[in-house]
């Protein structure tokens, strides 16, 4: 079954007198389970494909079903609902409050849905557990490496316990080896049954995906499956951090 589904779906901006079509009648589903990665330059219209899916803008035209529901033409309200209950999200800036810790910020969305307290805290405390971080709960993210601010942010994605996980450019202020360990969680969470849809620029971290979606100027010019690449053996071969080099943050 189909957990994301869209039918000729259309975006088009207008900046003045001008129509910008930053999606031509897309049609693009994921099933279940799946690990996709959506590739392609500035300009391709991933990040409107990722802005829709994650229901945080609307299509000019065509449907958009996400767990069998249409979601194209929702008020703000219920998208709202939707994105709490059924999504959650991963940035490439990790977007954490400086002056909590990572107990905290992981609460935060659990906070919003009016969650009691205890149960915010045995929630949280679960989710960073599973992200490798549990002995580190109360450190701030200043404390912390990036790499463990982003599973921070992995984290606080899983809270909510979504069926789909949202990353755009998650690992693109990261090193080389950290970028490795994210990849691996992800891995992990797509094995143990959340969707994941990655949007990266980056074809070395579109390997790790189960299938890799292609766009241009607002059309997917190649969707196709592959053999993921194994981030876990890459990880064992890696040299320790300190020996290697930054990656570039992603512009």
């Amino acid at each position: 079954m189909a957990l994301i589904e869209l039918i000729r779906v259309a975006k088009v901006y207008r900046m003045g007198d001008v129509e910008v079509h930053a999606l031509r009648e897309v049609s693009f589903s994921v099933a279940e389970r799946d690990f996709v990665a959506v590739m392609g330059s500035s300009g391709s219209g991933k990040s409107t494909l990722m802005n829709i899916i994650g229901c945080l803008d609307r299509p000019t035209s065509g449907t958009y079903r996400l767990d069998d529901q249409e979601v194209s033409r929702l008020d703000r309200r219920a998208l709202a609902r939707i994105r709490n209950r059924t999504l959650g999200f991963v940035f490439q800036s990790f977007n954490l409050l400086a002056r909590t810790s990572a107990l905290e910020n992981v609460e935060l969305p659990l906070m919003y849905a009016g969650v009691p307290a205890r149960e915010r805290r045995r929630r949280a405390a679960e989710a960073l557990r599973r992200v490798g971080l549990a002995e580190r709960a109360h450190h701030h993210p200043n404390q912390m490496s990036g790499g463990q601010q982003q599973r921070v942010a992995v984290a606080r994605a899983l809270v909510s316990q979504p069926r789909l996980i949202v990353a755009d450019e998650p690992t693109g202020n990261l090193d080389s080896r950290t970028t490795v360990e994210i990849m691996v969680l992800f891995q992990e969470l797509a094995a143990a049954g959340i969707t994941v849809l990655l949007v990266t620029h980056e074809p070395d971290v579109a390997a790790y995906a189960s299938r890799v979606v292609v766009m241009r100027d607002g059309r997917i010019r190649s969707d196709e499956r592959q053999a993921a690449r194994q981030a876990a053996a890459d990880l064992a071969a890696a040299p320790p951090l300190e020996e290697t080099a930054p990656r570039e943050a992603s512009a």
